[in-house]
């Protein structure tokens, strides 16, 4: 039997209860971000589909809509959110436009989606049935089984969820991104394993080693505090946690993968098809936060406080 492709782990993962993980600010938020974590460990791909899912869970919960149902896998396509637009006809709400960067195209049953309205930016629960998935548009390496791709929608049926402006006001927003960066950091112990299981290592080895050991060390206490601020008070300072967050896992995770790649060599990138994967499937999944962007962002909080 072949390895279970991203979509089937991610179903099974769903259908188990795995991706069912407390809630952000529920008092055992550390409890949620270990188990994106693990699931960053095992298979990043598939870990992407289940921190969309579990996103959708919480912001759902936030928002008091239903919560997803049994056998319904969810995700959150909020990339670009210029690029649908929705308009209410006889009181029932379409939504239009082409969605770039939607994992989860052909696996997912539903997803919350933003789009533009005459009142702001406004978030809508859609079956993606409903929509057209546009072949081609992922003809990516890293996170290629992913199952990502635009989405097209031409007057699809959508439910809003929360009033305009409610998706990107709630503090949860920020939660959520944190827990992308424990999918990323995850992944990034996942990276260092080869190294930490290297017969007989030669100082250099060692020395790196060193250094994975006190970056993912640091990743470690990072999650635990931010943990315990936000379950202390969702709402505090929730922006600036989690850029502060999301910009060391960064640098953490890109620390791993070069002192794993200086440590090992192209060895195991050539012979061990599972750590290629996962090493290529990081740099991609990495390139979601906004770098420097963010940073600025952040320097402008910080100037603020």
């Amino acid at each position: 039997m072949g390895r279970m492709g991203a979509a089937e782990r991610f179903r099974h993962w769903v259908d188990s209860g795995r991706v069912d993980l407390p809630l952000p600010g529920s008092g055992d938020t550390g409890k949620r971000w270990a188990g994106l974590a693990q699931l960053g460990s095992a298979d990043l791909a598939a870990a992407r589909l289940a921190e969309g899912h579990a996103d959708a869970a919480a912001i759902l919960a936030e928002l008091h809509a239903p919560p997803p149902a049994p056998g319904e896998l969810w995700g959150v396509w909020a990339a670009v959110p210029k690029s649908l637009t929705a308009a209410e006809v006889d009181g029932a709400w379409r939504v239009s436009g082409e969605r770039p960067w939607c994992s989860g195209a052909h696996t997912l049953t539903h997803a919350l989606v933003t789009a533009e309205t005459p009142g702001g930016s406004a978030l809508f629960r859609v079956r993606v049935a409903d929509a057209t998935p546009v072949e081609g548009t992922w003809p990516a390496t890293g996170m290629a089984d992913s199952d990502s791709g635009a989405v097209r929608f031409a007057e699809t049926p959508a439910e809003p969820v929360g009033e305009p402006g409610a998706y990107t006001s709630r503090p949860g927003f920020w939660h959520g991104g944190i827990g992308v960066a424990a999918v990323w950091f995850g992944a990034a112990c996942a990276v260092a394993q080869p190294l930490y299981d290297k017969r007989d290592p030669d100082p250099h080895a060692l020395a790196h080693l060193g250094a994975v050991e006190e970056l993912l060390g640091t990743g470690e206490a990072l999650f635990c505090d931010a943990a315990r601020v936000v379950d202390a008070d969702p709402a505090a300072d929730a922006e600036r946690l989690a850029l502060r967050v999301r910009a060391a896992v960064e640098r953490i995770a890109t620390g791993v993968l070069d002192h794993v790649g200086r440590a090992l060599g192209a060895g195991p990138l050539c012979a061990d098809e599972a750590h290629g994967r996962r090493v290529a499937d990081l740099t991609v999944y990495l390139r979601q936060s906004h770098a420097e962007r963010d940073l600025a962002r952040l320097g402008q909080l910080a100037v603020r406080s």
